[in-house]
């Protein structure tokens, strides 16, 4: 049946890529779950750095990452910044160092060397398999799409050029809609892709 062999094979790249990051991730006294916050933190928007959308990103317990914070804070990597509105939240925010790492984490030069190796129609190829099946992945198990606000269905662009989140009644900047946000909602343009 092709859903074992894919299941197989997105299985194997996965652990593949796990061992891979996890061997760079030591070399730096960092253990897995600390790098996925870190990578995450890189990649979300200012709608979706705290701490409990990094517990459903990840799908790991609020107690793995209230103690894993800790850890980063300590090694001051992360730190935490009070939300303006509500004094009782706070967001997630990456030091220097942090930034610096995950730029020299991420992606991991043996999956570069890898991809490299294909030929850029079959890149990008791969890239829309992989998008599709993610998108399926996460409806059949009704998750947080988490995708970038670029393709999401609440962006409004403006006639001046600048961009309207239609949800939280807010405008974006251009490195928000960049960035991965726990409210997103692909946009029809974005299904068809």
């Amino acid at each position: 049946m092709i859903t074992n062999t894919i299941y197989r094979q997105v299985e194997r790249l996965s652990e593949l890529l796990r061992a891979d990051s996890r061997a760079e991730g030591l070399e730096h006294g960092l253990q897995p779950v600390q790098l996925e916050i870190l990578h995450y933190l890189a990649m979300c928007n200012r709608f979706s750095d705290t701490p409990m959308a990094v517990v459903e990103y990840l799908g790991v317990t609020k107690g793995t990452v209230s103690q894993t914070l800790k850890v980063l804070e300590q090694k001051g990597l992360v730190y935490k910044v009070a939300d303006e509105e509500d004094k009782r939240s706070f967001h997630l925010k990456l030091t220097t160092e942090g930034k610096q790492l995950v730029q020299t984490l991420f992606p991991t030069s043996l999956f570069e060397t890898a991809v490299a190796r294909l030929p850029n129609r079959q890149q990008e190829e791969v890239s829309r398999s992989l998008h599709t099946l993610l998108h399926s992945l996460l409806q059949a198990n009704g998750q947080k799409t988490f995708g970038v606000c670029q393709s999401c269905r609440y962006n409004r662009r403006r006639q001046d050029g600048s961009y309207f989140c239609n949800l939280v009644k807010v405008a974006l900047d251009r490195s928000d809609i960049e960035l991965l946000c726990r409210e997103h909602e692909p946009s029809e343009r974005a299904l068809s892709q």
